[in-house]
């Protein structure tokens, strides 16, 4: 089956004691397998005003190393990310924390959610520290923490994925390949049953075209948080 997330831009306007904030969601064509549970699509991911991100001591891809047991996550996930995200670890093995800082998502989903079963596999911890901000695809980057930090004035997007007929997860029964990729990803990273699908539905809850905007306070009310 081949699935294509249809590119589009929008602009989204915050609370109005909020600045206004301009998101771009653009999606490419991926090849799923009949068998597999897989992502619908293969880029995801909502940019916004960029923060400033860290130097650090190494950079491999996405990463940057901050010292001997830390890292910092500041742009966008591709399919080379987690053989980067190898070759990090390899080169500093002390690595228990990743700081996501600017996290717009992903351009491969499937690499993607590869990278955080690795994140996963080391029991590492997932920070986000005040002003950092995970969005689209790097959500479920957050969620692979063994451990998850969130501050409370930190920020989240969300949104529904389309294929390349416009069909968003909401038009696809329940228990189609498409939704239990993502839902049987929660399961892995430690979410029950019922919390998996209600984290998924509020996700889904608005369309490809529109984001949902989450604090790190009201993501706790979601998802474990340490």
């Amino acid at each position: 089956m081949i699935l294509r997330r249809l590119a589009l831009f929008l602009a989204l306007l915050a609370a109005a004691t909020q600045p206004l904030r301009a998101a771009e969601v653009a999606v490419v064509e991926t090849v799923t397998e009949e068998a597999i549970p897989e992502p619908a699509g293969s880029e995801r991911f909502v940019s916004a005003v960029e923060p400033q991100t860290p130097g650090g001591i190494a950079t491999f891809g996405p990463f940057r190393v901050l010292d001997a047991t830390r890292a910092a996550l500041v742009d966008v996930t591709d399919s080379a990310s987690p053989t980067q995200f190898a070759a990090m670890v390899k080169a500093y093995p002390g690595i228990a924390l990743i700081e996501m800082i600017e996290c717009p998502g992903t351009e491969d989903d499937r690499a993607n959610l590869r990278l955080g079963r690795m994140i996963r596999a080391r029991g590492m911890t997932t920070l986000v520290p005040a002003g950092g901000s995970v969005r689209s695809g790097g959500v479920e980057l957050f969620l692979a923490g063994a451990r998850r930090m969130a501050d409370p004035a930190a920020e989240f997007a969300v949104h529904s994925w389309a294929d390349e007929d416009g069909r968003e997860a909401r038009d696809y029964p329940a228990d189609a390949p498409e939704n239990r990729a993502y839902i049987d990803y929660y399961r892995e990273m430690g979410m029950a049953s019922g919390q998996a699908q209600a984290f998924y539905a509020m996700t889904n809850s608005v369309s490809f075209s529109q984001a949902k905007w989450l604090s790190g306070a009201e993501m706790a009310h979601w998802v474990s948080l340490n």
